[in-house]
């Protein structure tokens, strides 16, 4: 079959298998989606995302029905794998406070032991919620779960780094596997945090030999933003890719505008990844907070997620003044690609432009 009816056939299926007119997927980001942002996907076409992280049970809950009530409810609801729990340094995390104390409010002594939401609960309202997909990151959902996922109709989509997580993901029941570049912005779903800097692979090296180990579809994600990253997927192979900086400066996203301003004009050397917001290595732009951590003098980060609770009063502080160097701010390194307009036209755009590069 010629390249064009073999991408055809494959895309073709994926959207059959999942019901969606276009294989266009909002990446899950937590924090930074709104059911404003998945509701335009999923009207043109797409497949919405939630990245319930952060979320407690009924804030899952609602943010499901909102954008049901606004679409088709094609949409994912994504949390992240547990870690083990971390190993306190009281004398690291005081020298961090410190630190950050000179870029925010003072830090307070018992600020990393600040509690994530309950994983177990979040699972249980991802159940009751019934989306079409749950997805995961940073490693894999225990073999209870995922029968009980399955006994409900809600497929997996698995996310890895490596083709070592995807033949993991494979045989532990995935339903496709969310093939993840170094490019992404954002957190890296690393299911070892300790090897996360040592396994980065690039999303066009990664993705082919994905794609030629697995039987499953495999959705391609990682500085994609603009036809030509969607063409460039699927002849590597993708059945479907999926997008996140790329839709962070639709107005649909509501992002502060200094770091929507600051994803336009950043270049693929601008981002950085970095340890110093959560403890787990993620992409970002290379704000004022970002560079100074990276110094040789720095403290060394606390483990995820206690420096994550360390950052929580800098990161606020951050928002409220609309401080790009104080912010949180993610970015995949394809930043600049990512255009100030309605998400709607953002999907159709993507598609109809892979379409015509690729003459299907």
């Amino acid at each position: 079959m010629p390249m064009a009816g073999s991408i055809a056939a494959r895309t073709e299926a994926f959207c059959r298998s999942f019901d969606v007119r276009v294989p266009i997927l909002l990446a899950p980001m937590a924090g930074a989606c709104p059911p404003s942002l998945s509701i335009a996907v999923a009207q043109s076409g797409g497949f919405g995302a939630c990245g319930a992280l952060l979320m407690q049970p009924a804030a899952i809950k609602a943010w499901a029905a909102e954008a049901r009530a606004g679409s088709n409810g094609a949409f994912q609801l994504n949390l992240w794998i547990p870690d083990p729990p971390p190993s306190r340094d009281p004398a690291r995390e005081a020298a961090m406070r410190t630190f950050l104390g000179t870029w925010g409010p003072e830090v307070p002594p018992d600020a990393g032991d600040a509690p994530p939401p309950d994983f177990a609960t979040q699972c249980e309202a991802m159940l009751d919620a019934g989306p079409p997909v749950i997805s995961s990151i940073m490693g894999l959902y225990p073999p209870e779960f995922v029968e009980r996922m399955k006994a409900r109709g809600i497929k997996w989509f698995a996310t890895v780094t490596t083709v070592s997580e995807a033949r993991q993901a494979e045989a532990a029941g995935a339903d496709a596997i969310v093939a993840q570049g170094m490019e992404a912005g954002g957190h890296r779903g690393a299911f070892d945090p300790a090897r996360a800097e040592a396994g980065m692979a690039g999303l066009f090296s990664l993705l082919p030999t994905i794609v030629d180990t697995v039987s499953v579809p495999v959705i391609a994600t990682g500085g994609i933003a603009d036809a030509r990253g969607v063409a460039a997927a699927l002849i590597l192979g993708a059945s479907a890719v999926q997008v996140g900086t790329g839709f962070l400066r639709c107005p649909e996203a509501r992002l502060p505008p200094a770091w929507a301003g600051a994803i336009g004009r950043a270049l693929p050397d601008d981002t950085i990844v970095t340890r110093a917001f959560s403890g787990r290595p993620g992409r970002a732009i290379a704000t004022g907070y970002a560079r100074a951590m990276a110094e040789l003098d720095a403290p060394a980060p606390a483990p995820y997620p206690v420096q994550r609770a360390l950052t929580q009063g800098m990161r606020d502080a951050g928002l409220k003044s609309d401080d790009i160097d104080r912010m949180q701010a993610w970015a995949g390194q394809s930043a600049s690609l990512a255009r100030p307009r309605p998400a709607g036209d953002v999907v159709q755009d993507l598609w109809s432009g892979a379409r015509s590069l690729l003459g299907l």
